[in-house]
């Protein structure tokens, strides 16, 4: 993918907290200050700690965790370490408002991170965190330790103005970039239950994101007879099953498309093959007798994912019978799409906030994958928004970057979207309310 140019908002030079104009009706309060120095040099400091997710590592954000610690600790934050896996610790602190009863409001990010890949095709070292054109640039400055550093002195800048009602979850959770391990046990665990709402802080170039699509993963086992290449009617080849399925797959996603339409913001349901692998290299005079062929399913808000997976099976069985090939399709993992209501009392917040701090309207858009917050939604049930610094777009790339204005920027939208919603005339009047849960379509 190519990264789409960052937006630039009135008002939003480094280092001017810039306030805008609140609608009519609206408080006009001054957009707390923010550490906006220690915001950038904690995003410094966690680009420049290695914490690849790769398969076999039995650390990954064990050192970004400590780090994280020692500044909780320092803040005073009550914190929690669990660990969900060897060398894979949930690091979730929670902040007291000390204004009495009312809302919980989550802040979410990682700290693991994709590979660097080649090192020598980055014009930068990817764990130099060099700050340099205004960007600060390495492996996780967009995706998503910029957005790690914003919530925490988001909700600091809050924290050291006075009091508010309610209280802040603020959830580092782990293997985001793996099977998300970490929000599975955090919702699984008894804190979610007090979970009213969830700002995912995942980099979206200024986009409200009240959408993310859907995924599913699938596996085909193509299964013919090994034969000499020389005598291609002795056997059943799997490699030609797989490129007669990849052809028919264009039409599984037409009508899928027709199916289930095109989303304002998500898009159209994709069907994308990603691997297609048979054979061994070393023998090219032999036929295999098996193959396999992964499939990338991405959805929208909508979609009936078992309804779409059969067609994708069907699909497969027909394109390899011709040629004497079975199909055995698995399911590796499905994430279903979300959705929350534009008027959900924790998206009006989000949306006042960047108002407030920009002076404009946030644009709505959807996550173009799955986050977190995917998970947090479909195994607890709480309302998630997507939001935070950086392009959506540089996301997994060589020389990834953020902009370090947007790092303060996004922490005052967070402090303000906060007060907001902690201070909503609706908040609730005892722990465990259930009120702002998603109800009549609020989420798909």
């Amino acid at each position: 993918m190519h990264s789409s140019p960052s937006v630039v908002p009135p008002g939003s030079d480094i280092g001017v907290p810039s306030v805008g104009i609140p609608a009519a009706g609206e408080p006009s309060d001054a957009v707390p200050p923010v550490d906006e120095q220690a915001a950038v040099a904690l995003t410094q400091e966690l680009v420049r700690l290695r914490t690849v997710n790769a398969a076999g590592a039995t650390t990954v954000e064990q050192p970004a965790a400590d780090l994280l610690c020692r500044l909780f600790t320092e803040f005073g934050w009550p914190h929690d370490v669990v660990e969900v896996a060897p060398g894979r610790p949930n690091v979730v602190a929670v902040v007291e408002g000390g204004g009495g009863p009312g809302r919980t409001l989550m802040f979410e990010g990682h700290t693991d991170v994709v590979t660097e890949g080649d090192a020598a095709a980055w014009s930068v070292d990817p764990y130099g965190a060099e700050i340099r054109d205004g960007r600060l640039w390495g492996r996780g400055a967009a995706d998503m330790k910029s957005g790690v550093a914003a919530m925490i002195y988001g909700v600091r800048a809050l924290q050291q103005e006075g009091p508010f009602p309610g209280r802040i979850v603020v959830g580092v959770l782990c293997d985001e970039e793996g099977l998300m391990l970490g929000a599975k046990a955090f919702a699984a665990s008894p804190p979610a239950a007090e979970v009213d709402g969830v700002v995912v802080c995942e980099p979206e170039g200024y986009e409200v994101c009240t959408s993310a699509r859907g995924g599913i993963r699938l596996r085909l086992d193509l299964r013919g007879v090994m034969a000499h290449g020389a005598m291609p009617q002795e056997g059943r080849n799997p490699l030609v099953a797989g490129a007669r399925i990849v052809a028919a797959l264009a039409e599984a996603e037409k009508w899928a498309a027709g199916r289930y339409g095109t989303h304002p913001h998500a898009g159209t349901v994709t069907v994308t093959p990603t691997v297609l692998c048979a054979g061994d290299p070393d023998q090219l005079n032999v036929i295999p007798g098996h193959g396999v062929l992964g499939i990338d399913v991405r959805t929208v808000p909508g979609t009936d994912h078992a309804e779409l997976v059969e067609r994708v099976r069907r699909t497969a069985v027909t394109a390899a019978a011709d040629v004497g090939v079975t199909v055995e399709l698995t399911v590796v993992d499905d994430r279903p799409a979300v959705e929350i209501a534009a008027g959900h009392p924790l998206v009006e917040s989000l949306v006042a906030g960047h108002r407030q701090v920009h002076g404009v309207e946030p644009p709505f858009g959807a996550v173009p994958g799955t986050t977190d917050g995917t998970i947090l939604t479909r195994d607890a049930g709480l309302p998630t928004v997507v939001y935070g610094p950086g392009g959506k777009w540089i996301a997994h790339q060589k020389d990834e970057y953020v902009e370090v204005r947007e790092i303060a920027e996004y922490a005052r939208v967070y402090a303000v979207a906060a007060r907001r919603f902690l201070d909503g005339s609706d908040a609730r009047t005892g722990p465990g309310s259930k009120s702002l849960r998603p109800e009549g379509g609020d989420m798909a």
